[in-house]
Order: structure tokens, then C-alpha cells, then sequence
């Protein structure tokens, strides 16, 4: 269970703050509810059952899995799939998974293809884009926090490694 004032890894939210646990009351029935904010929608305050099991919802990574997932950008990322709509179907059942290792790695990759494309002066296809932009901005930004720096930060130290 969380507490008021965790910062957590909110499904498609991201970066979300609990401000609230409480009980209420909805169709006769009284359940537990997270009262939590995304840190990037401050306006926007989401209730969520203490017990659900339909929503994903992750503590923060520690400081050793931030910095090892950080490292892992100056290894190759996972296999590139050349058929899209393979590619498409295993990279999302892996961030579906939720395994962060796996989901940098993912990252990582697109990230070397869209390089790559740029250097003879192509575009990253749609459909790799609209995986990487949400998981890329997640994942940099729960390092940031976690280590304590900015995404700009961790977005440089990435390109730096990517481009060596």
C-alpha cells in the first residue's frame, strides 16, 4: 500500500503524487480510494481503488536501478524487428509488462533507429514514434527524479551515450 505524499508510476499518467486516502462512497458501495494528482497535470485530481487490480500503479525506481538502467544506454538495446507490425506487437507486450530493463532497452533502440534515419536523412516511422515519445518521456523523467536532476539532464547524458 502507498502512502500520502508517494510519488508513484500512475498507468498512462506517469509521475503521480498521492495527496489523499480515503473512503468513499460510489453505487452503495464504501471502498478505499487513492486521491492522487499527475505531476505534470496539476489541475487534475484522479480517484483510484486502494484495491484495484485493473490499474497499474509502481513505486518509484531506487537510485541503483535508475542508475543502472541509465547505463544500459551504452549497450545496444534489444534486436530490431525489421517487420513493423511484429516489431509494434513485441515491443508493446514488453512495456505492457512493465519491466523497466526491458522498456530502456526499448527505448534505447528506437532511439539508435531514429539516429541512424536522421544521418541520411529519414524519418523514424509513425508507429515507432508513438511507442517511444510516452515510454522515452516516462522513463527519463522517473530517472530524473529519482537521481535528482533534471530530464534535460538525463536526456543529454543518453545522447552522449547513444552517439559514441
Amino acid at each position: 500500500m502507498f502512502n500520502v505524499g508517494d510519488v508513484i508510476i500512475y498507468s498512462v499518467h506517469g509521475l503521480s503524487r498521492i495527496d489523499d486516502i480515503c473512503e468513499k462512497t460510489i453505487s452503495n458501495v464504501t471502498r478505499k480510494y487513492y486521491v492522487l494528482h499527475p505531476l505534470e497535470q496539476s489541475t487534475l485530481t484522479i480517484s483510484v481503488p486502494v484495491d484495484s487490480d485493473k490499474v497499474v500503479m509502481l513505486e518509484m525506481m531506487d537510485q541503483a536501478e535508475a542508475e543502472e538502467i541509465l547505463q544500459s544506454f551504452k549497450q545496444p538495446g534489444v534486436k530490431w524487428i525489421e517487420n513493423s507490425k511484429q516489431r509494434y506487437s513485441q515491443y508493446h507486450d514488453k512495456i505492457k509488462a512493465g519491466d523497466r530493463m526491458e522498456i530502456a532497452q526499448i527505448t534505447n533502440t528506437l532511439l539508435r533507429k531514429e539516429l541512424e534515419l536522421s544521418l541520411d536523412n529519414k524519418k523514424m516511422h509513425e508507429q515507432d514514434r508513438k511507442i517511444l515519445e510516452p515510454i522515452q518521456h516516462l522513463l527519463f523523467q522517473e530517472m530524473a527524479m529519482t537521481l535528482d536532476t533534471t530530464l534535460e539532464n538525463i536526456s543529454e547524458q543518453v545522447n552522449n551515450m547513444i552517439k559514441a
